[in-house]
């Protein structure tokens, strides 16, 4: 296992290309682009101000840069370095920007969620989506690339409108079976479209085909907060869905019904279930640096995982302030494998653990406990890589767990981590570095 030099970086945007060859990263106003293997400077671009979002065309040609306090989106091209783009939004404001799937087209949205606008870079036009819903998932594109499903809001009713994406036509408009839309997301297999309610409305998700029919629901409870996240598995085969009760109900994608609710309790009684929790000790031989730097610093601690054997098990959970809007509480986050085999999920209000549920035997798989709030992960085949924001990377597979130290000069604390698409190189960002990680040399 291999780590790169440490690089300067701004925002977090770093990002591998989707054809795995070049890595992006930003620094204030300036672009990077490097070769992933050598990580030699391919090309380097200069913007007006500096970036808040980076994102990748889907075949790596081009890049754009989002400027939210310029209102603007500049783009640049990797294999023809002299060719610029530079768009800009006006009075209207800009809050985010992406591409569409075929990479020849930019979507910005506006302050407020006003319109949204669909900008060709092949013929210059430019088209416009009334009525978007201010939400944060209410813009899904299918897997194949051919339809947009957009949730909108218009007299007080939520609706879907679908969009073919060769020529933007709408061709699709229908009222969704919801009182406060929260979101949508398309199966992997693009046979479905999945819509769920906000947390203050009944716990409810409804499915339906791109043109409209809806193909069932699902009710979970009543009167309280209800859905907090929804993932779908990789194969289409399940819908995960987490909520603030501390279960995840495993939904399957024929009969839309519970297979199996994941309990998330804070006392761990199976014998069967392998639990491993992080030890934090202090280092027998200290480096000059760890001794300057004092007992606060992460070099001054070594870590490893210990394999617990008592029962019950305790787990730490921070209570819940109900004067306090947004809760910590319910399970925030969900995660398959890409081969669906294991789903990991982290409930807000237990930061420090991670729970591995094996899919195929519908049974508890493992739990980590973390000696800090998890915070970023990322999983590929049946791994998965975990930061908590210090100077390690946690590993974590069928077969056991790994705590590998990064090694650098001062400190690195590792807050978030992304795969290559290989599962062999690994990207760690700090809050204003990053580092690469090789797996094999």
């Amino acid at each position: 296992m291999n780590f790169s030099q440490l690089f300067k970086q701004t925002n977090g945007q770093c990002e591998f290309s989707p054809d795995g060859r070049l890595l992006a990263y930003t620094n204030s106003q300036r672009l990077f682009i490097r070769d992933v293997q050598s990580l030699q400077v391919v090309c380097q671009f200069t913007c007006i101000d500096a970036i808040e979002k980076i994102e990748w065309a889907s075949d790596s040609t081009y890049i754009l840069c989002g400027l939210f306090k310029r209102r603007v989106v500049q783009v640049w091209s990797v294999e023809e370095t002299t060719w610029t783009c530079k768009i800009d939004e006006g009075s209207l404001g800009l809050i985010d920007v992406s591409w569409s799937p075929d990479g020849r087209h930019i979507l910005t949205t506006a302050k407020f969620h006003l319109r949204i606008t669909i900008w060709s870079l092949v013929n210059k036009s430019v088209s416009y989506i009334k009525y978007p819903k201010a939400i944060k998932t209410g813009l899904a594109f299918r897997n194949d690339g051919k339809y947009l499903a957009l949730a909108e809001r218009r007299d007080c009713k939520d609706y879907i409108s679908i969009f073919v994406c060769s020529t933007w036509q709408h061709i699709k408009h229908y009222e969704t079976d919801t009182r406060d839309l929260a979101g949508l997301a398309w199966s992997p297999d693009d046979r479905v479209l999945c819509v769920w309610e906000s947390l203050t409305e009944d716990y409810k998700v409804v499915f339906y085909s791109v043109d409209g029919r809806c193909l069932g629901s699902y009710l979970g409870y009543q009167m309280a907060l209800g859905i907090k996240s929804v993932t779908w598995s990789p194969t289409s085969q399940f819908l995960a869905v987490g909520s603030y009760d501390q279960k995840v109900r495993l939904l399957n994608s024929i009969t839309w019904k519970t297979i199996i609710a994941y309990d998330h309790s804070s006392s761990v009684t199976g014998l069967e279930l392998v639990v491993y929790r992080e030890v934090e000790k202090k280092k027998a031989k200290l480096k000059t640096n760890d001794v300057l730097a004092g007992s606060t610093s992460p070099h001054f601690l070594q870590t490893k995982y210990e394999v617990l054997e008592d029962r019950p098990v305790a787990i730490a959970s921070n209570p819940l302030d109900p004067n306090k809007p947004n809760p910590r509480h319910g399970i925030g986050t969900l995660s398959f494998s890409s081969d669906s085999c294991f789903l990991a999920s982290i409930s807000d209000n237990m930061p420090t653990t991670i729970w591995i549920w094996d899919v195929k035997n519908l049974v508890m798989s493992d739990i980590l406990i973390q000696a800090h709030p998890v915070k970023s992960w990322d999983p590929i085949q049946a791994r998965l890589a975990i930061c908590c924001s210090n100077n390690y990377v946690y590993f974590w597979s069928s077969s056991g767990c790994l705590c590998v130290e990064i090694p650098c000069e001062g400190p690195f604390h590792a807050s978030s981590v992304k795969w290559h698409s290989s599962g062999e190189i690994l990207m760690l960002m700090s809050k204003d570095s990053m580092c690469v990680c090789y797996l094999s040399s």
